[in-house]
């Protein structure tokens, strides 16, 4: 394998580090299991078990475009990838922003932490209904999310029609659209201190905040027919992952750090991350603690 230009020894195909074979592997594992569930649905669809039209998930509607001819199979697979693959990094990067300004926040800690060691009192282990009896925990993540939203850019959008007006300004029929959700979620007309850690803020409304697109002060999901899909998803997993990890653990910065030099700074690319990825010590929950006997 020699270049025509120099007769310079192409190493790209063989891979000397191995991150190739790595990443096959792992793509391979990942993608068996999905195989695994398109063909368990479609078994369950030739026996009649998924007869009614409509009535499906997502994957059904998938199949349906398949079945039409409009998709292939490996379309299908690869749609499914990516879906998940979103969800999971967003959930990720949600988990380690709420972290971070809980350990930026001690009081906030602590009053999280109280407020189960309350609700949980005597609990080994959380379960996913327990997430129900935190209301402050459930504070502290929207909070999380309205200063730190995982997509603070989102996709772009098209105006179908003429006669939108955005902040005085007319937009043209066929224009790109493109919402700045952190600038919206920071907007001091909107949000009061807006650029302070308060998840009090949520817990002192009059009305509920809606995140899933009504209140458009607060659409981390965005909102309308292109509400993010895996809403529901995070709805459940993000605080019952949080609550898991503060049920667990006392939560120490190391080194010495103070929570005040805790870095916050913010990475934009298509998510927006910490620039310095947190970094934090587990210590088991103390035994004396209401939350573990």
């Amino acid at each position: 394998n020699k270049q025509s230009n120099g007769g310079v020894l192409n190493l790209r195909r063989l891979d000397l580090q191995g991150w190739r074979r790595w990443a096959e592997k792992r793509y391979d594992k990942v993608f068996g299991i999905f195989d695994s569930v398109i063909n368990s649905r479609l078994a369950d669809a030739s026996t009649g078990k998924h007869a009614d039209a409509g009535a499906g998930d997502f994957l059904d509607s998938l199949l349906d475009l398949m079945s039409a001819g409009k998709i292939a199979r490996d379309d299908v697979t690869s749609i499914m990838f990516d879906l998940f693959g979103a969800g999971t990094d967003t959930i990720a990067i949600t988990v380690e922003w709420a972290m971070a300004e809980l350990l930026r926040n001690p009081s906030v800690m602590t009053k999280a932490r109280a407020e189960m060691n309350h609700a949980l009192a005597g609990k080994k282990t959380i379960e996913e209904n327990d997430v129900e009896k935190l209301p402050y925990l459930q504070a502290v993540l929207r909070e999380a999310m309205r200063l730190h939203p995982a997509a603070p850019i989102l996709v772009p959008h098209r105006a179908e029609e003429d006669g939108a007006e955005i902040g005085g300004y007319a937009v043209p029929k066929g224009s790109t659209v493109i919402f700045n959700v952190w600038a919206i979620m920071r907007d001091p007309a909107a949000w009061e201190r807006p650029e302070e850690f308060m998840p009090e803020r949520f817990m002192d409304m009059a009305e509920e905040v809606d995140f899933r697109g009504k209140d458009y002060k607060f659409i981390p999901f965005w909102a309308g027919r292109r509400l993010c899909p895996g809403l529901l998803m995070a709805e459940r997993v993000v605080p019952f992952i949080l609550a898991s990890l503060l049920h667990s653990f006392e939560w120490r910065l190391p080194g010495g750090m103070t929570a005040e030099s805790l870095d916050l700074s913010e990475k934009f690319t298509t998510v927006n991350v910490l620039v310095t990825p947190l970094k934090a010590i587990p210590i088991l929950a103390s035994k004396n603690e209401n939350i573990r006997e």
